[in-house]
Parts: C-alpha cells; structure tokens; sequence
C-alpha cells in the first residue's frame, strides 16, 4: 500500500476507533484524525513486526484493518489517560 492509502486507512480506522470508543477527546476532530492516522502506522508495524503477519498490497486486508484500529484504539486511550477531558 502506498502512502496515501495509509492515511485514508489510517482515516477511517480513527473514525471507527471513535466510533467504538465514544466521548469527548482532549483534541477534537484533528486530533482524533490524527490518532487514527498514527494508529493504523502502529498497528501495521506492530503486525508485520511481533505478530509475524506482513503488511499486505492489499486495501481490504481484514487484518491490516484490525491493526490498524487497534492502533487508533490503544492510541486513543492513551491519549486520552495523558491529556484527560480538557474540554470541560
């Protein structure tokens, strides 16, 4: 996959990642985007590094997807633990 499919991925896993973890994130929209964007370049490391499961050409590859959401959800929370509801 190519740079750009990464962060439409990367997109669509932090919109789904948001998704399942509902509530208000210290950085918006931008910041949620991004979370899922550094998400799916974790998650896909991760994969093809420890869980020996290589990164795939394909887009619509289950486990680069699962990945890369699980990337954007252990981000988020992260995120979320570090940065707390600043928006209150």
């Amino acid at each position: 996959m190519t740079v750009i499919s990464w962060i439409i991925l990367g997109l669509l896993a932090g919109a789904i990642a948001k998704f399942l973890l509902p509530g208000r994130d210290p950085g918006g929209l931008i910041g949620t985007t991004l979370i899922g964007i550094a998400g799916a370049f974790i998650g896909g490391w991760i994969s093809a590094r420890w869980m020996d499961h290589p990164i795939t050409k394909d887009f619509y590859d289950g486990a680069t997807w699962a990945a890369a959401i699980g990337g954007s959800l252990v981000l988020l929370i992260a995120y979320r633990l570090l940065f707390g509801n600043s928006r209150d």
